[in-house]
């Protein structure tokens, strides 16, 4: 048995997925490199009118199953990432636990999903604390975690309609806040990994170069640096086009000589 990586890459027919294949073709290397298997998500289980990509993702094992791939562990992983060609292999890390990186990005955000989805929906639990909130683009499982996806399932379908409202009404994400709710009621053992394996909010850690606005050389070797795997979230529109899909296609190039 292989240990697996999951990515969800749905053309959904915007702009926003036009660059993930970079994203693919990292991952893709990576695993030929450390004896893992690729598994790229391309079809819908529902409309996503009904259920966003980022909760059908929670049919991982029955999506595996039903493919006849066989597994050991299984990083679920977003396709706004770029693994680096020399990341360790993070599998050999986990103690075979459910893991996780913890969220080090917009802490008015962080704060504002817990206590929203709180109040609205996890009344009967303890706030998060956000040092302990994970983020959602990296979580790895095993089999030991087939009924927790179950339960998430079903947790969503019980609440659907909720769910949808929240993400209107609140503009906190999708699957991620509630995640990290469910982790702690159904007392999943977690391990939080450290934050090199989902480097997360790069433009506001100084780390991508803006003309006009960085004091630094448009060079990314603090990147490269800093962390193993670059997760493109939270880049603002700017006049230069400087957003995740030309940072995706540039470190990827820079990594991979392509």
């Amino acid at each position: 048995m292989k240990n697996i990586v999951f990515i969800p890459n749905i053309d959904l027919g915007t702009a926003r997925s036009d660059s993930y294949h970079y994203s693919v073709k990292s991952w893709k290397k990576w695993c030929d490199k450390n004896d893992c298997e690729l598994f790229v998500l391309e079809d819908l289980v529902f409309p996503v009118e009904r259920m966003k990509v980022t909760f059908q993702r929670y049919y991982l094992f029955d999506i595996l199953e039903n493919n006849e791939i066989d597994y050991n562990q299984i990083l679920m992983v977003d396709a706004d990432t770029i693994v680096h060609p020399n990341c360790p292999n993070f599998f050999e890390e986990t103690e075979n636990k459910y893991c996780g990186v913890a969220v080090e990005g917009c802490h008015e955000w962080v704060n504002r999903s817990i206590k929203n989805y709180n109040d609205y929906l996890f009344s009967d639990q303890e706030k998060i604390k956000p040092w302990e909130y994970i983020n959602g683009g990296f979580q790895i499982v095993n089999k030991k975690h087939k009924q927790f996806f179950q339960d998430i399932i079903k947790f969503y379908w019980e609440n659907s309609d909720k769910l949808l409202h929240a993400q209107e009404e609140f503009k906190v994400g999708t699957d991620q806040t509630p995640i990290n709710y469910l982790l702690r009621k159904f007392n999943v053992d977690l391990k939080i990994l450290p934050p090199c394996y989902d480097f997360q909010d790069l433009f506001r850690k100084n780390l991508l170069y803006l003309p006009g606005y960085s004091w630094w050389e448009d060079k990314l070797d603090n990147l490269y640096n800093s962390g193993w795997i670059y997760h493109f979230n939270a880049i603002p529109q700017n006049q230069y086009n400087r957003d995740s899909a030309y940072w995706m296609k540039r470190v990827y190039e820079e990594l991979y000589g392509e």
